[in-house]
């Protein structure tokens, strides 16, 4: 009796998914299509306009309107590929860079607040009775849902700049033990590389208020009360990582960080 008691535990769920697109989309997808098969019910909350999101047979698809086109979108991350193989003195090719991820940055930011302003969808949202959230947190929408809904969310996710997945875990994440990206180090250092690591560390505190301040401001707007985005992270239930210390170095991981690593690797056979 106890046993047949907890089936209702082990009973499908349903699931909202609030993707990234780009190559984030396209490991997720993978994640979805085995979620479906054991039976859980997905629905996937997408703009009408994307790189690779598109409907699929084994999830319900719920697209909402955004105000640029597909060939805004298309120019505007093909200009960013292209602008990494010009030439050009380093200072140059920084402001390039610099102004195209804000081009990139404006367009994911007007996705989300084309979302989360579609009442109509909204009111979907919060009948549909859903049992968790599904999202990359690189960009925190998902984050904002979930905390609106009042749901227990679920992560997947390779790293977030400025390393904020630690801040809002309070993970440890010492520059004298863990590489930052780019510095090509490794978990053992000399002194002199130590301060060469915490030198590159010194500049995200200042790109993630550039990056995540927007999305600040628009989850404090959409929630009626002041809240930061380590603050949305913060909530997190499972943060699915996907790295191992194969192709990493090894560094501190909080009890709710789970190393998946290889899911996002396509399924191909290779040729000779």
């Amino acid at each position: 009796l106890l046993l047949l008691s907890l089936l209702g535990l082990a009973a499908a769920g349903k699931l909202l998914v609030v993707p990234v697109d780009g190559s984030h989309w396209l490991s997720m997808r993978e994640l979805l299509d085995k979620l479906q098969q054991k039976g859980h019910e997905v629905v996937v909350v997408a703009p009408e306009v994307s790189l690779h999101i598109k409907p699929s047979k084994n999830f319900v698809m719920k697209m909402y309107p955004v105000s640029f086109t597909q060939e805004e979108l298309d120019k505007v991350f093909k200009g960013s590929i292209m602008d990494l193989f010009r030439g050009g003195p380093f200072l140059e090719r920084v402001i390039r860079q610099y102004q195209q991820a804000k081009k990139t940055s404006a367009l994911f930011l007007a996705t989300c607040t084309h979302l989360i302003h579609n009442k109509e969808l909204i009111r979907y949202l919060e009948e549909s009775k859903f049992d968790a959230v599904l999202t990359d947190p690189i960009l925190p929408c998902g984050a904002i849902l979930a905390e609106y809904l009042s749901l227990p969310s679920v992560y997947f996710l390779q790293q977030i700049p400025c390393g904020l997945e630690y801040q809002a875990t309070q993970c440890p994440n010492p520059p004298s033990y863990v590489p930052r990206v780019f510095t090509d180090l490794t978990d053992h250092m000399t002194f002199l590389q130590r301060v060469k690591n915490m030198l590159y560390d010194f500049p995200n505190f200042f790109l993630c208020d550039v990056v995540f301040q927007p999305y600040a401001e628009l989850a404090s707007e959409f929630l009626q009360r002041e809240v930061t985005v380590p603050d949305l992270l913060r909530q997190a239930s499972i943060w699915l990582m996907k790295l191992d210390f194969v192709l990493h170095f090894p560094k501190p991981l909080m009890p709710n960080m789970v190393l998946i690593s290889g899911v996002n690797c396509a399924y191909k056979k290779l040729s000779q």
